[in-house]
This record gives C-alpha cells, sequence and structure tokens, in this order.
C-alpha cells in the first residue's frame, strides 16, 4: 500500500535575516500546506490576497550572480530552457551536451538575450564513461566549485541499444552516466557548501520497476517503455537515496527530485521518429503537440528546485496537476521495499560504473 511520507527532519533554507546560498535572505524555509496531490504549498500562497494560489515563475529565481550550474542536456528542450533562466539570474552555465553544434547554437541563442550571467559549452556524451570522465575533469578544473547540477539529459523509450560500456541505452544515459558524473563532481559540490544536485525523472517512474541486480540491462526482455519506466524511476531512487546519503554525511549539499509533466520537446519527436511509441506514434506525437507544454513551462519544477530557498533536500517537485500546473512540491509517495531498491541501485551502479559516489572526495570512505 503506498502512503504518503511526510519529512519533517530536514533543516531549514537558513535563518531568519542570515544570508542564503540558494538566495537571499529569509525565514526558515516551513513545511506549509497538505501532502495530497492537488493541495498547494506556503511558497505558492500570497497571504495579503485571501491564500490564492501563486504561480511560480522565473520571475522568482534568486540572484545567481557568482553562483556555478552545469546542465546536462543543455542544447535544447528542458535543459535548454534551464540554461537560460539560470544565466538570466545571473549564473554562469556550462552547457554539458553531446551535440556541439546544436549545443553552441543554443549558447549564442542565450548570449544573444544579453543575460545578466555568462556561459560555457562542454562535450558530454552520458553513454560514454570516458566522454564523462573528461568532461567532468575539465568542468572541476575551471570551476572547484559548483554550486547546482541539473541532471537533465536524457532518452526515452527507444529502440534497443548499447552505450560505449555495454549498458543499456536508456538506463545508462539516465541514470547511470548521471550518477558517474555526479560522483566526479562531488568535490566541487562539496565545497561550495549549500549547493544541490537536481535530477529530472518522470511520471513514468509509476510504472517502472526497480533495478534487477540480476539483470539490469534488461537482455532478453527489452521493451522501449518499460526500459524507459526503469530509469526514470532509477533518477527518483538516486535523488532519494543521494539525500540520505548527505545527511548521513553531515553534508550541506542537498539533492531533490523533479519532473516536468507532460513536456512537447525534442524527446517526444525523437522517440516517434526512432519507433519508440510503436504503432500509437502518430497519437502520441498528436497528444504531446496538443497539450505538452512547452519546453520553458515544462523546466520550472526543475528551476524551482533548483533555486527556490524554501526547497529542501529529499523533495520532489512538479506540475501541480500530474503531467500540467504551476510547479509545487509534490508528495513523495513511499512503497514497500523502497529503501532495498535504492540499495541495490547503488549495488549496481558501483558495480557498472566502477565509482561510488563519494569516492573522489579527499578521504571518504570506499
Amino acid at each position: 500500500m503506498c502512503v504518503p511520507l511526510v519529512r519533517t527532519d530536514q533543516r531549514s533554507a537558513g535563518p531568519v535575516g542570515t544570508p542564503n546560498r540558494i538566495g537571499g535572505t529569509g525565514p526558515p524555509a516551513q513545511e506549509g500546506g497538505r501532502v495530497d496531490g492537488d493541495a498547494y504549498l506556503s511558497t505558492d500562497v500570497d497571504p495579503t490576497r485571501n491564500r490564492r494560489p501563486m504561480s511560480w515563475t522565473v520571475a522568482d529565481i534568486p540572484d545567481q550572480t557568482g553562483r556555478v550550474a552545469v546542465v546536462t542536456g543543455a542544447n535544447s528542450g528542458l535543459g535548454l530552457e534551464t540554461a537560460r533562466a539560470l544565466a538570466g539570474a545571473g549564473a554562469h552555465v556550462v552547457m554539458a551536451a553531446r551535440d556541439q553544434t546544436k549545443a553552441l547554437a543554443a549558447r549564442d541563442a542565450i548570449m544573444n538575450g544579453r543575460p545578466r550571467g555568462s556561459t560555457e559549452v562542454v562535450s558530454l556524451d552520458l553513454a560514454s564513461l570516458r566522454s564523462v570522465e573528461t568532461a567532468a575533469s575539465q568542468i572541476v578544473g575551471s570551476h572547484p566549485r559548483i554550486d547546482l547540477l541539473i541532471n537533465n539529459a536524457g532518452l526515452m523509450a527507444m529502440p534497443e541499444r548499447r552505450t560505449e560500456d555495454w549498458f543499456e541505452m536508456q538506463f545508462g544515459v539516465n541514470h547511470l552516466g548521471h550518477w558517474a558524473l555526479t560522483a566526479r563532481l562531488m568535490p566541487a559540490l562539496a565545497v561550495a557548501g549549500a549547493s544541490r544536485v537536481v535530477t529530472v525523472t518522470s511520471f513514468a517512474r509509476l510504472g517502472g520497476r526497480p533495478v534487477d541486480p540480476a539483470n539490469p540491462h534488461l537482455k532478453g526482455v527489452y521493451e522501449p517503455w518499460s526500459a524507459y519506466g526503469q530509469s526514470k524511476l532509477a533518477n527518483f531512487h538516486f535523488a532519494i537515496g543521494l539525500q540520505r546519503d548527505f545527511k548521513r554525511r553531515d553534508m550541506t549539499v542537498s539533492s531533490l527530485a523533479a519532473h516536468p509533466g507532460l513536456s512537447h520537446t525534442d524527446l517526444q519527436v525523437r522517440t516517434v521518429d526512432e519507433g519508440g511509441a510503436g504503432t500509437n506514434a502518430a497519437v502520441w506525437k498528436w497528444l504531446a503537440a496538443t497539450f505538452g507544454t512547452s519546453p520553458d513551462r515544462g523546466a520550472l519544477p526543475q528551476l524551482r528546485a533548483a533555486t527556490d530557498p524554501r526547497a529542501k533536500g529529499g523533495e520532489l517537485y512538479g506540475p501541480r496537476f500530474l503531467s500540467s500546473g504551476a510547479a509545487v512540491r509534490r508528495p513523495i509517495i513511499s512503497h514497500r521495499g523502497m529503501d532495498e531498491a535504492i540499495d541495490t541501485l547503488w549495488e549496481v551502479s558501483r558495480k557498472e560504473t566502477g565509482t561510488g559516489l563519494f569516492d573522489h572526495l579527499t578521504g571518504a570512505a570506499h
């Protein structure tokens, strides 16, 4: 049976009136509102207007001047809009992407808007552990402190393929590549202090199965949507498990999850074009185009998770109505075996990538 898990043991964004690394000063974060699916929280309420809900927008992003953000998949879709918004708020954004032609064009599009911040492009192929190591070394070499890591890049429901390291492509790119990247950027995240890691999941996780350690790459049983659900559930478990590890180590880094709902981006188009949607391809493409939110709106949950001073580690942000609506904090639905599933994911991820999340910290316990 699924039950809401209300988190009451997390620390606030900062003492009253003291500077907050996520942005500005103010009162401690509160656990406002109910935790049912459609409730709005205290951060979505204007006390001067009889508690009418307010929609969080990019205008609510605190000043990010002097902060460094790394965004994967920043060459299009949600990643591009995330990079655009953070640069607009003053951050220096490292746009990590595989397609360098598209990434450079995306960077130029952002800079043509004359943002207050700045951007740079780094080559990153999450389907290659070698590329992840090279990209992470380049990023840390230039930025010994990283304030935000947005694990945004992903693939969806594609025909069966393998990564350079022979991982199932969706699990390899969506989870294992981000696991390895996060591990290698961990020293810079730890130095920054109140940094955040935001991992993008999907409501498709609700139909996903935990990773089977005996067959994590679905050999002989591959189905595009099942594989996608597994990878997105892994993203969710990664965000929750990483926060658990940060707390155990008494680190000031926070891990949060976000999902965009149904957003009309290149991800959906690519899925259809490559045959991942099967016989329902035309219907799926029409649904995304007709009912999907624009990429800039789809990016709001991950932007809020990354920058809202009231957001806390272990939380999930998404649209109010599952697939659409204002970006709000969503309830964390716990289920029997969730802790065991996270532990299994950790074992599989360490084995497949050859690295633990904290192996690159000086003096880390291996």
